[in-house]
């Protein structure tokens, strides 16, 4: 190894280690006392063969980049490695541009579309939960995080954003060009399902929502309801506090949550006095876009037995996010706490089993999404068997 080669392994040691042992890497392929030692003498030996041995004049910085991006992608979608220059915009507390298109995404091996937001451009469009950004403005988002292509996305109001978009196993990418648009407040609505049932939609979470949703079903009560659906489908946004907010009005008593970080004590997040204000029979609507605050709302109200999910498995997104900085100016953006039902089980990663599982329908790109709505209608299904029974 080169003086300079050896110098640039030493300079970049210590966030390697730094993010080796917050992120848990090094971790999963323990084998006894000596293991990260191995793997950074592997590193090292990578490095050296890299330099000595590739045909091609190596730029060690583009290397070193590369390597630190890829320990971050091993994590969970969430965690990101950060530049100087992304770290400076975060310490900085640089506001995001304020117009997006309504997609919330997440990281599988592309980045890939979680939910769309009701009436978003996006959804307009016809993205769907799944589907898989390829490029945005023809920069490919094979090495993008999750950070990087939320915040591409957004900008102005009126200004157009392109995103080439791959639906399965479809060969050919359709391109897409969407508008930004300003977002709206998060919306509540509510009406009649069928007779004796309210319907809410929370089309996304916010410090409002609680106060929305306890209003619908008051509407719901004085319309004649006396059970009650809540849909959160393709709802992705917000933190998992105000997801817990929503989750106080339906449990009166129990354990709505639990969080923990790597080595401190593991919180309980329990019910408390004039919480339950809505009594109603529940049921709640989940797919794979259901993550984040929905999410924690949803295993909220199953874990008490306060509801029955109707839908698909959730995506297993229920972790919060803080910047580490790096020696060299660098950092990590780093899922450091996550939640987990109020049983103990974990939620980030694992996402939550439907009681009683629907799918829903694909949609070839291109094609007006059903008008049916077999989640909903098996909905109303169970709770008339449940009236019944």
């Amino acid at each position: 190894m080169s003086s300079r080669t050896r110098l640039i392994v030493m300079s970049i040691s210590a966030p390697v280690i730094a993010f080796a042992i917050v992120g848990g890497f090094l971790g999963k392929v323990m084998a006894g006392q000596d293991a990260p030692y191995q793997h950074l003498k592997i590193f090292d030996d990578v490095v050296t063969m890299i330099s000595s041995q590739y045909v091609e004049e190596v730029n060690i910085d583009k290397v070193m980049s590369g390597a630190m991006h890829g320990l971050a992608d091993g994590l969970d979608p969430d965690s990101a490695y950060l530049t100087p220059a992304q770290v400076k915009q975060v310490e900085a507390g640089t506001p995001l541009p304020p117009a997006g298109v309504g997609l919330e995404l997440t990281r599988q091996y592309y980045l890939r579309v979680i939910a769309a937001r009701d009436n978003s451009p996006a959804a307009k469009a016809g993205l769907r939960t799944g589907d898989y950004i390829r490029a945005i403005n023809d920069l490919p988002t094979r090495e993008m995080s999750v950070w990087e292509g939320m915040r591409m996305l957004r900008g102005a109001a009126g200004t157009k954003v392109t995103v080439t978009v791959i639906r399965g196993n479809a060969a050919d990418p359709h391109v897409v060009e969407l508008v930004r648009q300003a977002e709206p407040p998060s919306v509540v609505t509510g009406r009649v399902a069928a007779p004796g049932v309210g319907y809410i939609r929370i089309a996304g979470i916010s410090k409002d929502t609680a106060e929305q949703v306890k209003t619908h079903a008051a509407d719901a009560v004085k319309n004649g309801a006396t059970k009650l659906i809540v849909d959160v489908r393709r709802v992705s946004n917000g933190s998992p506090e105000d997801g817990l907010a929503v989750a106080r009005l339906f449990v009166a008593k129990g354990t709505l949550a639990m969080r923990e970080t790597k080595s401190g004590p593991r919180e309980t997040i329990a019910s408390a006095p004039g919480d339950g204000s809505i009594t109603l029979p529940a049921v709640v609507l989940i797919d794979t876009g259901t993550s984040a605050a929905a999410e924690v709302f949803a295993s909220a109200l199953s874990g008490n037995k306060r509801a029955d999910l109707i839908g698909e498995h959730t995506i297993g997104r229920a972790a919060e996010q803080k910047l580490i900085k790096l020696p060299d100016g660098a950092g990590l953006w780093l899922s450091t706490m996550r939640y987990l039902t109020p049983a103990g089980t974990p939620l980030h990663e694992k996402g939550l089993e439907p009681t009683v599982v629907v799918d829903d329908p694909d949609v070839e790109f291109g094609q007006p999404a059903p008008t049916a709505d077999p989640i909903l209608e098996k909905a109303l299904e169970h709770l008339a068997d449940k009236k019944a029974a």
